[in-house]
């Protein structure tokens, strides 16, 4: 088997046409698609919903379902806020910047940027509570080439002791910086 792409990712939503609206003012996302059904295709099961479907650039695809029988969303509160994330590349710092820009314009509480030596990044929520991240490529081949020789080192080290690995703390002493 070969994977070509993600075809798309699909997160639940509380309103469709708001989060369709959300997504293309603040992020600039394209609606594409809409199916909406009154049972389930793959179970059968009699609970109506509406699926939207975002153009999130490249191919990729950020899809969102509105059930409305269901109970309300919620999230893991096993899992911290931070971890369940999208993250969304952009094309520089400077549209990152701008971006956060426009966001706080629109009364978006954001948070950063966060500078993670390869990339930096915002944080925000969107109208469904899901963390989105924009982020911008700053590493360089060179950073990139180091970090894949000790990929499986650390791995390896993390599965035995469950402990940061040190195999990349040239990144953080900003020897390419």
């Amino acid at each position: 088997m070969s994977i070509r792409k993600i075809h798309h990712v699909a997160y639940r939503c509380k309103d469709a046409k708001q989060t369709v609206a959300w997504y293309g003012k603040h992020l600039g996302m394209k609606f594409v698609l809409a199916i909406a059904e009154d049972q389930v295709p793959s179970t059968h099961e009699p609970d109506p919903y509406m699926h939207v479907f975002l153009d999130a650039g490249g191919g990729n695809i950020l899809a969102f379902f509105e059930i409305p029988k269901s109970p309300p969303m919620g999230r893991d509160g096993n899992t911290p806020e931070w971890v369940q994330h999208l993250a969304l590349e952009v094309e520089s710092v400077d549209e990152l910047m701008a971006s956060k820009a426009r966001l706080e314009e629109a009364g978006i509480e954001v948070l950063g940027p966060t500078d993670h030596t390869l990339f930096k990044s915002i944080y925000f929520f969107d109208p469904n509570g899901h963390r989105i991240e924009l982020a911008a490529n700053t590493g360089t081949p060179e950073m990139y080439r180091r970090l894949d020789e000790v990929k499986v080192e650390m791995l390896e080290e993390w599965s035995r002791t469950r402990r940061a690995p040190k195999h990349a703390a040239w990144m953080h002493e900003r020897e390419f910086a």
